[in-house]
């Protein structure tokens, strides 16, 4: 077997290694919320979060998949070198990752993984290889590759604010003269947010493994287009 066959199993390792620091870093989050509040015990939590996390990528198509796997354009690149670009990026990602665990820092797996890969190309082989969107967003007003993230980067803390306030506020209105006893149904509903949650993030972040997995195929020319299997 030649030394790209060889590259590219190393990168998947790498994208598996990546999508575990991802699960106990960012999933850690859901689990911990409604622990905290003692809707579920630690074992609830953890078996409902994990079930709803594998549902996630299964049945949330791919469309963050093909997002985060064409902001490079690695294509003519010589396919040794664009995997082993992948394989280090991802290891800056999990190095990231590691480090704001560690630290008890909370902070995103996706922006990460996107700009270690970034970086690398950009060491590697040059910006011009790296889809910026800068103009994109400026002349057609198109949300397009390293500039959709990071306008999801700014967007998603403050719509989850506001968003998390006017429920607040709604919900306080709603049980104004409620009796204690409501507190067991607004436990059992935390079953339900905690699915939803974990569902939605593994469609999410997972989805981006797949879309690395994917493009580790491409650039190996193991597959003949982006196009996840």
């Amino acid at each position: 077997m030649d030394t790209l066959f060889w590259m590219a199993t190393a990168t998947v390792i790498v994208v598996l290694i990546f999508d575990y620091t991802n699960g106990f870093h960012d999933a850690a989050n859901i689990v911990a919320t409604v622990i905290a509040s003692r809707a579920m015990t630690p074992v609830q939590a953890v078996v409902i979060v994990g079930f709803f996390e594998f549902m996630g990528p299964l049945l949330g198509g791919t469309a963050v998949a093909n997002t985060i796997g064409k902001f490079v354009d690695l294509n003519d690149v010589q396919p040794q070198l664009a995997v082993l670009i992948m394989f280090c990026g991802l290891l800056g990602a999990i190095v990231w990752n590691l480090a704001t665990w560690w630290l008890g820092i909370p902070s995103s797996s996706s922006h990460a993984l996107v700009g270690g890969l970034a970086g690398a190309v950009v060491a590697a082989v040059g910006s011009d290889h790296v889809i910026w969107g800068f103009h994109e967003l400026m002349t057609a007003g198109k949300m397009t590759g390293v500039m959709k993230v990071l306008l999801a980067l700014f967007i998603s803390p403050l719509l989850g604010f506001w968003v998390g306030f006017g429920i607040h506020r709604l919900g306080r209105r709603l049980l104004a003269g409620a009796r204690p006893t409501a507190n067991a149904t607004l436990r059992k509903m935390q079953f339900v947010t905690a699915a939803g949650l974990a569902f939605s993030h593994g469609a999410n972040d997972a989805q981006k493994s797949m879309g690395m997995l994917t493009l580790v195929l491409l650039l190996g020319d193991f597959i003949p287009t982006f196009e996840v299997p």
